[in-house]
Order: C-alpha cells, then structure tokens, then sequence
C-alpha cells in the first residue's frame, strides 16, 4: 500500500505544510499512518478527503462546515457541486467578456463615448423584457442569432459591420450621397455580408431589416440613427442597379 510523507502531499497538490499541519492539528485532516519514530504517512483515503476539503475550501466554505460535510457528501457529490459552481462563474465571466468586447465596439462606433452613453446603453439592456430574436419564429432564431453579428462579439464579421457604419457616418459629415462611387462600394459590401449572413433567405433579411428599424428600447439592438440605416438602404439599392 502506498503512503505519502507530509512533504510529498504538499509538493504535489501545491499546498504549505504548514497547512497539512494545521489540518492535522484541527483534526480536519490526519495522516493515517505513524511510525515508532513519529513521522506520519497520508494513505490514498487520506488524499482523497484532502482532495474534498480542497474543493469544499473552494466554494468559499468555512472550516467547520466542511468538518461537518466531509463524512456526509461522496467524491462525486462535492465534484458535481464544484462543476456547478464553475458553471456559474463561468457564466459570469462570459457576460464580463461580452460588455467589455461591447464597450471595445462602442468606442470604435463612436468616436466620443460618454458615460451618459454607456450607462444609457447598459441600462437598456438589462431593463428591457423583449430581444430581438423575439420577433422571429423559433426555426429563423437559430440561423440569426449564429449569423447576425453582435457587439459583445469580437469577430471579423462584426469588425467588418463596424467599418461600415464608420465610413457611412463619415459619409453623411462629407455630405457624400449613398448614389456614388463610396456609396456604390459600401452597398455591395452589405449585400455581400447579408446574403453571406441570410444564406439566400431574401424574406428573412427584409423582415430582420424591418426589426433594425424599430427603436433601440424595444429590441436590444445596438441603436443606429435613421440616417445610417436610410443611408445603408440607398447604398444597397444604388449598388444592386
């Protein structure tokens, strides 16, 4: 039967051996093996209830309530609450990410980001009861929300959608008309990335155009003036003759 010292348990779990001792001392957590000489020795039994103490420890829990839980929760009962805890800050971590990734896209949107404007924005998206998707049927929201791009996403498609918006809105401050040569250039590059998105679906894109007109309060979606979205109309139209 194998034993390990106190140091060979600390060396590979990466915990002190003032901990151990600690442990041992508590009665938390006492080798199992002693020699005539005094020096102890951790069985595999041993490890495992470190192995639940460490997880226990983990989950925030005090010392005296995972003495009062070691001996009633199996391995597996404290792995699979470990895996839901993970889980959950897992979650969290993704929701940071994708307002961070959002703040990184709203600062490329908008050349002057005020806190007015973020906490407007982050307002909107937390209080509203209604998303997008919601005006779609079930079969037409697995293909939009895999497609459509986002801002909480930093992938090339949404990059692409953000310089367009940029150069349209430059376009509108040079008063430079959706019926030209940077008008014709913007179109086809929207077309080219809504029947890329849309697969050929020409009614699904109209009906989500017409939802990317309704205001920003109702559907979540990252609110774009009028004249953008009058802009990007003309240009696509100007393009497709």
């Amino acid at each position: 039967m194998k034993r390990w010292t106190t140091g060979e348990v600390a060396k590979q779990r990466n915990i002190s051996i003032r901990t151990l001792r600690y442990y041992d001392q508590i009665h938390l957590l006492t080798p199992s093996f002693r020699e005539d000489n005094g020096k102890r020795y951790y069985s595999e039994e041993d490890l495992f209830k470190l192995e639940k103490i460490l997880i226990l420890k983990s989950l925030s829990l005090p010392l005296e309530d995972i003495r009062s839980l070691l001996d009633k929760l199996s391995y597996k009962q404290i792995l699979i609450s470990h895996y839901n805890y993970l889980q959950e800050q897992l979650s969290k971590w993704q929701t940071s990410l994708s307002h961070t990734a959002s703040l990184i896209n709203m600062i490329d949107l908008e050349e002057a980001l005020s806190w007015e404007r973020v906490s407007e924005l982050v307002r909107h998206s937390q209080n509203r009861s209604k998303k997008w998707t919601d005006y779609f049927q079930e079969e037409e929201k697995a293909l939009l929300e895999k497609t459509i791009p986002n801002l909480s996403s930093n992938d090339e498609t949404t990059r692409q959608y953000i310089l367009l918006l940029r150069r349209m809105e430059w376009c509108l401050k040079h008063n430079i008309q959706p019926e030209s040569d940077e008008g014709s250039q913007i179109g086809s590059q929207l077309i080219e990335l809504s029947n890329e998105h849309f697969q050929g679906e020409t009614q699904l894109m109209e009906k989500f155009w017409e939802v990317r007109k309704l205001p920003a309060e109702e559907t979540g979606l990252y609110p774009i003036s009028e004249d953008i979205l009058d802009f990007a109309e003309r240009c696509m139209a100007y393009a497709a003759t």
